[in-house]
């Protein structure tokens, strides 16, 4: 999810810009029919144009919508101002013509938009998830979240009681909750992982799961996490979770 860097125009235009390329971009033809007036207003003849027949056949051609919500950034316009990413907390390239020049970054004046994770770009801001939720409901699609926190602490005794990957989840949900509440079409909620995984070029050194597993043993050990979320799944109700 992006927000605007500050209350300027610009910046506010840069933030739905960005979901243009980055979301829109994707969901838009599939939905729509067409790809989003902010790419095809910057990107012209450059996009390919659908013939009426090919627009027929994808307009509401999908039953629902997956998102994976890895982040929520801030947006900086890059039109109307220079933008130069230099630092480990932008997002390289990301003010290019393929980005929809946005300057995406999770600081502003030198600080995070949330609590840091594992992950370096990605920080724990749980008002993103009912931002998400009013997207869904633009497109009029059900979704199905994939959500996914790596802890940040080092050692095994702090990892396997991860208190911050339940509040984590605890804090997205509530948002979730209201979401539904106003009426977003949520079907499923999907915690990204049961288990510690490879995770591609990271390896082992970001753990997701909700189970730890002993590298020598291959033993499934349940973190802190793994029985608080057995137990919220036994009550069968959101009605306990608030902001």
């Amino acid at each position: 999810m992006y927000k605007p860097l500050t209350d300027d125009k610009s910046d506010q235009e840069a933030a739905d810009r960005a979901l243009g390329f980055n979301i829109a971009w994707i969901l838009d033809p599939v939905v729509f029919g067409d790809y989003p007036p902010e790419m095809r207003g910057y990107h012209g003849s450059e996009l390919p144009r659908f013939s009426p027949e090919e627009r027929v056949l994808l307009r509401d051609s999908i039953d629902f919508i997956g998102l994976n919500h890895y982040a929520s950034l801030y947006a900086k316009d890059c039109i109307n101002s220079e933008c130069i990413c230099n630092d480990s907390s932008c997002i390289q390239g990301s003010d290019r013509a393929i980005w929809g020049f946005v300057y995406a970054t999770t600081q502003r004046d030198g600080v995070p938009i949330g609590e840091p994770t594992g992950m370096s770009l990605s920080f724990v801001v749980p008002r993103g998830m009912e931002d998400m939720k009013r997207l869904s409901a633009i497109l009029r699609r059900d979704t199905i979240t994939n959500l996914c926190y790596s802890s940040p602490d080092k050692s095994v005794e702090d990892y396997e009681h991860d208190v911050k990957r339940i509040d984590y989840h605890k804090s997205y949900l509530a948002f979730l909750a209201r979401a539904i509440r106003d009426e977003a079409d949520v079907r499923g909620y999907f915690i990204w992982s049961l288990m510690d995984d490879f995770e591609w070029i990271n390896g082992y050194s970001l753990r997701y799961g909700l189970y730890r597993i002993d590298p020598r043993t291959l033993n499934r050990i349940p973190k802190l996490s793994a029985n608080w979320y057995r137990d919220f799944l036994n009550s069968h109700s959101l009605n306990d979770i608030y902001i």
